[in-house]
């Protein structure tokens, strides 16, 4: 599904953030991405989204590679991959439907169609009954799972999720997680990169590690050892 080829992402001469990384992911798959701060983690996926280009290698979306991808093209690929964030970044003018609704009409998608689905990711998030709350009315874990909700809603292939329970407490962290697994059971690859060590070790899911712009273990049923 998607394909990292020997890529190299170098800042400055004093600056190498990935080396010569080869790793894949495969449909369905729930990946925990670890490393320590500046191990190369968001440069990973800032390059499978295209916010940045490799020095060298190659980095595929199923056959297409996405940095030979236009600029009109480009929409088209982040539309099939739903990003968390650790920061939310929720539209604060806007209710927990309205922030989900807008990236369906980003995507040109019929009011038929946002009614229905926007009702549903928010029933499988568990915020039915805070449709029609505004963000600062939501505690942190009820606007992750709003944005978990955005995520999804467009019913992406893979959902990249990144550091999405650094502002968590441990109970919001859970059902967090839960429903991250669950989205994941229902047939959506998981990236997730995170520093919480116990998140990773209780989802019993393939662990790769960074370190230092390189991948030193990719376990299949891991934990978090670093």
């Amino acid at each position: 599904m998607v394909y990292f080829e020997k890529v190299t992402k170098i800042y400055s001469p004093t600056s190498t953030a990935l080396e010569d990384v080869d790793f894949s992911i495969e449909p369905q798959e729930f990946i925990s991405l670890v490393g320590q701060s500046g191990s190369g983690k968001t440069t990973l996926l800032k390059l499978l989204l295209a916010e940045e280009k490799p020095t060298s290698g190659k980095v595929f979306f199923e056959s297409q590679d996405v940095h030979s991808l236009s600029k009109s093209e480009l929409p088209h690929l982040r539309r099939r991959i739903g990003c968390v964030f650790q920061e939310f970044r929720l539209l604060p003018s806007k209710t927990a439907y309205e922030n989900i609704a807008f990236a369906m009409e980003a995507a040109g998608k019929t009011d038929e169609d946002i009614n229905e689905n926007v009702s549903q990711v928010l029933e499988v998030v568990g915020l039915s009954d805070k449709s029609w709350h505004f963000p600062h009315e939501l505690s942190g874990g009820e606007k992750q799972r709003v944005a978990i909700a955005r995520a999804i809603v467009n019913q992406p292939d893979l959902i990249i999720a990144d550091e999405p329970t650094g502002n968590l407490d441990p109970l919001n962290t859970r059902e967090v997680i839960e429903i991250l697994k669950k989205i994941n059971e229902i047939g959506t690859t998981v990236l997730m990169a995170t520093h919480n060590k116990d998140v990773v070790n209780s989802l019993g899911k393939r662990v790769v590690t960074i370190e230092k712009g390189k991948i030193i273990r990719d376990d299949k049923g891991g934990r978090y050892v670093i």
